[in-house]
């Protein structure tokens, strides 16, 4: 039978995969790509972020009924909605899921709502508030004071850093293809640039924020694999350190080499799915260790 605690796991594993798409494909296309292509490469995408929006409202709505049955240790606190009032009223874990809710609400209301020209905008920003709020309501909790307040700031740094890399990369698969269009390729080049350039940013909040947060909830490196959010996080440092040297190959090996190479394009189109699978793969480790005690106790 299926635990409270791993269903919970599962949903926040969609929820935020759903957000950190909306937010960093958006940001994209909406800073980044050309006008005259960004507009076709959002309307391609729109399964990709109906299912999104669908997931982060389902997940929202689950959420609290999975937390109740959490502290409860049974499945029937669930459906207790008094204690589910309980949590919303006493604890922090109440008002997190408020802000989620606001946040998805928000990410709802620019789906539905936004006019068409503003949508990429709306989209990024309501996404933005969402993981911000995600972010905020993490281990920084057991921090007091400005130490509170400092972590709380560098998980949000971290969590938009990684989302404009992660959530970039499907629009970016779909970009690479027109490079050999006569019309879109140029357009599509210029975009890819962006894209390269851009994540030397991203990529670099990543790592700074991600040091930091390390050592703000665990003292130090995690080398206490006996404790299993450590050897998670080590899990974790492997992947995002190979996303990292992909992005090196594709941005100092394959770019320069798109103009005059079709198999640089294939090798381009191969690393980016490969991205996105181990960006999946962190995201999912990341619900998982995101439960845990951070040492042993």
């Amino acid at each position: 039978m299926i635990t409270p605690e791993t269903a919970y796991i599962a949903c926040r594993f969609f929820l935020d995969i759903a957000a950190l798409y909306l937010w960093g494909s958006s940001a994209y296309l909406w800073l980044l790509v050309p006008a005259s292509l960004s507009g076709n490469i959002w309307t391609r995408q729109y399964w990709f972020r109906a299912l999104a929006v669908g997931c982060i409202m389902a997940a929202t709505v689950l959420a609290l009924p999975f937390r109740s049955a959490i502290l409860g240790e049974d499945w029937a606190q669930a459906f207790d909605f008094s204690a589910m009032l309980d949590i919303l009223s006493g604890t922090t874990i109440g008002t997190a899921w408020m802000w989620q809710a606001a946040g998805a609400a928000l990410v709802f209301l620019a789906y539905i709502a936004a006019p068409m020209r503003l949508r990429a905008a709306t989209t990024t920003i309501a996404a933005g508030f969402l993981l911000a709020g995600l972010a905020a309501s993490g281990h920084a909790a057991m921090n007091t004071g400005w130490l509170r307040a400092l972590h709380r700031g560098n998980d949000i740094v971290h969590v938009l850093a990684g989302g404009a890399w992660f959530g970039a990369l499907i629009p970016v698969a779909l970009i690479l293809p027109l490079l050999s269009d006569r019309q879109a390729g140029r357009d599509a080049a210029t975009a890819l640039v962006r894209f390269s350039t851009a994540g030397h940013v991203a990529v670099g909040a990543v790592l700074i924020s991600g040091i930091a947060n390390m050592f703000l909830i665990i003292g130090g490196l995690p080398l206490d694999w006996s404790v299993a959010y450590q050897f998670l996080l080590s899990l974790k440092i492997v992947l995002v350190l190979s996303m990292i040297g992909l992005a090196i190959l594709h941005r100092y090996v394959l770019v320069p080499k798109l103009s005059r190479s079709r198999g640089a394009v294939t090798a381009l189109r191969i690393g980016t799915v490969i991205e996105i699978v181990l960006a999946l793969a962190v995201v999912g480790l990341v619900a998982w260790f995101g439960t845990l005690e951070p040492v042993a106790m």
